[in-house]
């Protein structure tokens, strides 16, 4: 699949400003063209220092299952593409309201593959999930970076290909957009990566063939 998806590129600034929070058109991976986002700011932690209720069911994540899932992570990415412009939002998990980063990356995942994940980073890194290395990174792996300091996990993100990934930011940086893996900023804060999707349900596998 990662075939397919090359040469994946930020999202043209127009559709950017185009996109609106509940109402964006759906955009095919292929039609994305090619131009420069103005440089990332910082992105914002996406959770507060105390800890978060953990709300999701761990038993979901336990059994290891190969990654034959391109259709789910196809349809996770044009859903999020598809959110390209939706501002950010502190503890938001909403198309209507905003995204924090774990917020964006959770509805997806609800949404696409029906999976509850973990509502913040911290525990959502601690998913029981095959850890995937920087050279075999897959379209639909999960990034986390720590963008706070401390080498905490603070933010996180979606593989899309090619180096790129989607993620909700932060308000100065214009919320769910996508940037490179491969930028100085992003090299140096990237933790590690997770094939979170080897975990999906067997029904969403079964709607995805």
């Amino acid at each position: 699949m990662l075939k397919r998806l090359a040469p994946l590129v930020p999202i043209a600034l127009t559709l950017a400003l185009a996109a609106c929070a509940s109402h964006a058109p759906q955009v095919e991976l292929e039609e994305v063209q090619a131009t420069v986002f103005p440089p990332a700011v910082l992105a914002e932690p996406d959770e507060p220092e105390e800890a978060i209720e953990q709300d999701a069911a761990i038993g979901d994540f336990t059994e290891e299952k190969s990654y034959k899932l391109p259709q789910l992570a196809d349809s996770i990415l044009n859903h999020g593409l598809s959110l390209v412009g939706t501002r950010y939002r502190f503890g938001g998990g909403s198309a209507s309201t905003g995204f924090d980063c774990s917020g964006f990356i959770g509805y997806l995942f609800k949404e696409e593959a029906g999976m509850k994940l973990p509502r913040s980073t911290r525990e959502m890194i601690n998913i029981k999930a095959p850890l995937v290395a920087r050279g075999d990174l897959k379209p639909g792996d999960l990034l986390f970076f720590s963008t706070a300091g401390r080498g905490r996990v603070s933010h996180a993100g979606i593989y899309m290909g090619d180096d790129q990934f989607i993620h909700s930011s932060s308000s100065r940086s214009g919320g769910v957009r996508v940037d490179n893996l491969g930028d100085r900023y992003w090299k140096r804060t990237f933790i590690e990566a997770k094939r979170v999707l080897a975990m999906a349900p067997s029904d969403a596998v079964a709607q995805h063939p």
